[in-house]
């Protein structure tokens, strides 16, 4: 593929895998050109900046940062680049409310857009739905993933009429 990257997927760590693989796997069946990074707004901080500076530039049409703890990194990141910011919290401690407050917790003039904790596929559909705003062949695919979930509800429906008990009444 030679197409140029969309979508960042950063990470604090390796750990955080399981959690962002969610985001890249849907990026994947949307066909959205995405990269995948491990930065650390502790530990790396100068890698931070120079990726942030330089994602807009570089073609980034959004950006999914996930961090657990402290959770800097969606923060320092919007705080560097125009482009979208949307940022994951993820369970470490405090079952990751440390992590949410944290990113959402923004002062004014700095957005980062967030999704539940762990939620990585929320991450990744809410890239597709911005990606999609100017990109016609990923808003068809979106539309199209959308139209399945409603399917799968009305199938459901379905089977649950056939579900008896003595005082159901539909």
């Amino acid at each position: 593929m030679d197409k140029n990257p969309l979508v960042s997927i950063i990470m604090g760590s390796i750990s955080d895998l399981p959690i962002m693989e969610k985001a890249a796997k849907f990026l994947d069946t949307m066909e959205v050109p995405f990269e995948m990074n491990a930065l650390s707004a502790h530990r790396t901080p100068a890698e931070v900046e120079r990726f942030a500076r330089g994602a807009q530039e570089r073609g980034i049409k959004v950006i999914i940062a996930g961090a657990g703890m402290a959770a800097a990194l969606p923060g320092v990141i919007a705080a560097m680049t125009p482009v979208p910011v949307i940022g994951v919290p993820i369970s470490s401690t405090l079952e990751g409310r440390d992590a949410l407050l944290s990113i959402v917790q923004m002062p004014p003039g700095i957005a980062v857009a967030t999704v539940g904790i762990d939620a990585g596929l929320n991450a990744g559909v809410l890239a597709t739905q911005i990606i999609s705003l100017g990109d016609e062949a990923v808003s068809k695919r979106f539309e199209d993933y959308r139209r399945r979930l409603a399917d799968k509800i009305v199938k459901v429906n379905a089977e649950l009429k056939e579900v008896k008990y003595k005082f159901k009444t539909n």
